[in-house]
């Protein structure tokens, strides 16, 4: 049993958020969409407001929180044992964003309001919760400089592939998913070659010369 089943506001923002998001597609992310929400749930406009005092884009940091945990509550209870690292990420990056198709229209609009200016922060602290959940939910407990590189390249591949998602009309978002494998191959390659190239430096001419006194 999770905390949101057991804490009576976490539920209750919960259940605002899922019915709020219903109604964006239409509405866009405003007051009177969080309005129509409560009216699903029999709720007045003033506690909308209360539950989310900070209006819709509170409701869209809420949804994009809940998605990250949910996701995470997918990873553990999948065997990940004899997954290679990139069908990890894939696996999270596909389990982060499968469950939330039928509300693209919502979240494109969504996307569009994050994307101003006044809303960067936020937008910027939802993008890194997401992908240090995945590396956290995937097993890695890198802890030295690996912890923030693997970190801002995941978040590359994982906004960049969320916008694919947003508007790809390929069924099943097959599209997204060739996108995603593509971009984490790439990304793979290049860190092949980066450990390659410093093994060579380690062990060539390059290395002898820097061990070398100046004299």
């Amino acid at each position: 049993m999770n905390q949101t089943e057991t804490d009576p506001l976490l539920a209750a923002r919960d259940a605002l958020a899922e019915a709020v998001l219903g109604h964006a597609a239409f509405d866009g992310w405003t007051h009177a969409a969080m309005a129509a929400g409560a009216a699903d749930l029999g709720k007045a406009t003033e506690e909308a407001e209360r539950l989310f005092p900070g209006g819709p884009v509170e409701v869209i940091d809420w949804i994009d929180a809940r998605a990250t945990a949910r996701m995470l509550e997918a990873l553990a209870a999948r065997d990940l044992s004899q997954l290679k690292i990139r069908e990890k990420i894939a696996l999270a990056v596909r389990l982060r964003l499968e469950p939330l198709t039928q509300h693209r229209e919502a979240l494109r609009r969504a996307a569009s309001a994050m994307a101003m200016p006044f809303n960067a922060g936020r937008a910027a602290a939802a993008l890194y919760r997401a992908v240090d959940a995945m590396w956290y939910g995937i097993g890695d407990r890198s802890t030295d400089f690996n912890f923030y590189s693997k970190r801002a390249i995941l978040a590359g591949v994982f906004a960049a592939t969320a916008t694919v998602w947003l508007y790809d009309r390929s069924e099943g978002q097959e599209r997204t998913w060739e996108f995603l494998d593509r971009r984490i191959a790439g990304v793979m390659r290049f860190e092949k070659a980066k450990a390659s190239l410093r093994d060579l430096l380690n062990r060539g001419p390059f290395a002898r010369s820097r061990a070398q006194p100046n004299r």
